[in-house]
């Protein structure tokens, strides 16, 4: 079996052959780290945290890269309002952010590269656009020459004529053509900023993820995913920026995640209905929605409302109360051979249409619903006067590996009250000799296992959530 993914790019289905036999190039949009992410932020970790699950199970190598956008105007903003330093601000929320995704199943990116952290490097690369004609300054802001690329358009399906069309320059811009997009802006006073050869200023936005995937997976790369969102024109710009600077192709594939709907309606907050990852998971298993977001193919739109995360969450248990009842079987069953055989083969081709579901284009959806029939036979086999363990073993072996790939925890271990407690102050002993390392794997230990923390003027609370 091969794997078969949809190409923003070609807009077609098109088998998935990497660059490297064995081995994925993979570069994922990050957060601006200004506040706590939301539910619209949540899916493409989950989605993409999935598709290289999926693709480490069927034996590739994957190098997964996930940037973290510190400073822009956004950033400055929340420090302003906070009456804090960028710095202090974004260090904050990429903490918080590595909380509320660990809480989601998901695992670290190989590398989080920072834009702070790669300012020169950012800067060598517009240098060299510069060189090659492909940007010029004006006033200390750096520009990129737009219709000097012949393939600009290419990712969004739409043409320059069609792009002036909405093009304007705004106020305070002195670029030559509307269509330029900035790649370094000159600092404004009291900014944050970095030395450049165009004077004091920072990076734009789209500039930073193509100088980051360049230096941690080179000229050109097997997969670049993102919200659908990015597509235009963050997507359209790296692709410009990159392939200008190089000559090769940025990336072989692109991926795109739908929208999330609140209610049947568009998330925004001037419409007040902004949810916070890390609001919804104080008050409901964060692997419910993280079920939940997978229960929809990924380049579908998601409607969020409180009756389907409730349904999402009876349907999660269902599966694990059938993984339960299996694990309690199998202590009374015996070694019995009757029967193993059709057992075992049906078994494994539930294992066989998961895959083969996951393989079509990472269809999530229909990959639970084979879970769902795997479940099913569970039930079934389990109602017989006797059980096999080879049969158990069989069926507790494929559940796990299914719920590894969608990021699920199939079980979780019961920890007494007083074993608890003895956790807590190890972790409060851990902060006072400033072992924050060890601080923090104790709080995601309790995390995992749906023990909820709270400071209060009395010391830490906790509670089960």
């Amino acid at each position: 079996m091969s794997v078969k993914l949809y190409n923003t790019l070609t807009r077609s289905k098109e088998e998935f052959v990497p660059m490297e036999k064995g081995k994925v190039k993979m570069y994922v949009c990050g957060p601006t780290v200004y506040n706590y992410i939301h539910i619209g932020n949540a899916r493409p970790a989950i989605v993409f945290d999935t598709v290289r699950r999926h693709l480490q199970y069927r034996g590739y190598e994957v190098t997964y890269v996930s940037n973290f956008t510190d400073v822009d105007d956004k950033l400055i903003r929340a420090a302003n309002e906070l009456g804090e330093e960028v710095p202090a601000v974004a260090e904050r929320f990429i903490n918080a952010y590595f909380e509320d995704t660990h809480a989601l199943g998901c695992q670290k990116a190989d590398v989080h590269p920072r834009v702070t952290e790669n300012i020169e490097l950012i800067v060598d690369f517009i240098s060299e656009l510069v060189n090659k004609g492909f940007a010029y300054e004006s006033g200390g802001d750096v520009y990129y020459r737009t219709r000097k690329f012949d393939g600009y358009g290419k990712l969004s399906h739409q043409s320059i004529d069609e792009l002036k069309v909405g093009a304007r320059i705004g106020a305070g811009e002195k670029k030559d053509d509307a269509l330029d997009f900035v790649l370094w802006k000159a600092a404004k006073e009291g900014e944050i900023s970095w030395n450049s050869p165009w004077g004091e200023g920072r990076p734009g936005w789209h500039i930073e993820c193509s100088a980051m995937a360049r230096k941690y997976l080179g000229d050109s790369i097997d997969i670049h995913a993102g919200g659908q969102d990015l597509t235009f024109p963050h997507h359209e710009n790296e692709i410009a920026q990159s392939e200008a600077l190089t000559g090769k192709p940025f990336a072989r594939y692109w991926l795109h995640n739908g929208y999330i709907n609140i209610d049947n309606e568009k998330m925004s907050k001037s419409l007040g209905n902004f949810v916070l990852v890390h609001d919804i998971i104080k008050e409901i298993d964060p692997q419910v929605l993280r079920f939940f977001m997978l229960s929809v193919h990924y380049r579908n739109p998601v409607n969020y409302n409180k009756d389907l995360l409730d349904s999402a969450a009876a349907s999660l248990d269902r599966l694990k109360i059938a993984y339960k009842n299996l694990k309690h079987r199998k202590e009374s069953s015996t070694n019995l051979t009757e029967h193993d055989d059709q057992w075992v083969g049906k078994v494994d081709s539930h294992h066989v249409r998961f895959l083969q579901e996951m393989d079509d284009d990472f269809n999530t959806a229909n990959a639970i619903s084979v879970l769902f029939d795997l479940s099913k036979d569970a039930n079934v086999y389990l109602l017989q006067a006797h059980t096999s363990a080879v049969v158990i073993d069989a069926f507790l072996s494929k559940f796990e590996d299914m719920f590894f790939v969608l990021g699920l925890q199939v079980q979780q271990e019961e920890l007494l009250d007083e074993e608890i407690e003895a956790l807590i102050e190890q972790r409060n002993e851990a902060r006072k000799n400033r072992d924050f390392s060890r601080a923090d794997s104790i709080r995601d230990q309790l995390k995992d296992l749906n023990i909820i923390l709270e400071d209060t003027a009395q010391g830490i609370r906790w509670r089960r959530g």
